[in-house]
C-alpha cells in the first residue's frame, strides 16, 4: 500500500524555524507533483507550497520569501523548510502527491495525502 509519511512538527516560537518531511512509501512507480497544505481551526485547508516533478515551485502568497519545498527523487521524498515562523502559521500541515502505485499503472497517478503533522507557533 502506498502511503505518506509526515514527521517534524512541533512547537516553536514566533521567529524560529521548522522543517517538514514527507516520506512516500510502498510500490511506487513513479511521482508527479507533491505538495503541503495546511488547516488552521475553522478555517480550510489552503495549499502552502507545491513542486513539480521537475523541480518547479510555487507558493502561497502569506509564506513566500519565509518557506522552502524541496524534493529527493531518489528518496521519494518531500520536505517543507519553515523560517521566520509567525503565529498564523499555526495548524496542521498535510503531505500531498500524485503517486501511481506499480499495481495501478494503467490508471495513472493517484492523489495521496498524508495525516497531517500539528505546527504550533507561540507568540
Amino acid at each position: 500500500q502506498v502511503q505518506l509519511v509526515e514527521s517534524g512538527g512541533g512547537l516553536v516560537q514566533a521567529g524560529g524555524s521548522l522543517t517538514l518531511s514527507c516520506a512516500a512509501t510502498g510500490n511506487i512507480f513513479s511521482i508527479d507533483a507533491m505538495g503541503w497544505y495546511r488547516q488552521a481551526p475553522g478555517k480550510q485547508r489552503e495549499l502552502v507550497a507545491h513542486i513539480t516533478s521537475g523541480g518547479t515551485t510555487n507558493y502561497a502568497d502569506s509564506v513566500k520569501g519565509r518557506f522552502t519545498i524541496s524534493r529527493d527523487n531518489a528518496k521519494n521524498t518531500v520536505y517543507l523548510q519553515m523560517n521566520s515562523l509567525k503565529p498564523e502559521d499555526t495548524a496542521v500541515y498535510y503531505c500531498n502527491a500524485d503517486i501511481t502505485p506499480i499495481s495501478t499503472i494503467h490508471r495513472g497517478s493517484l492523489d495521496y495525502w498524508g495525516q497531517g503533522t500539528q505546527v504550533t507557533v507561540s507568540s
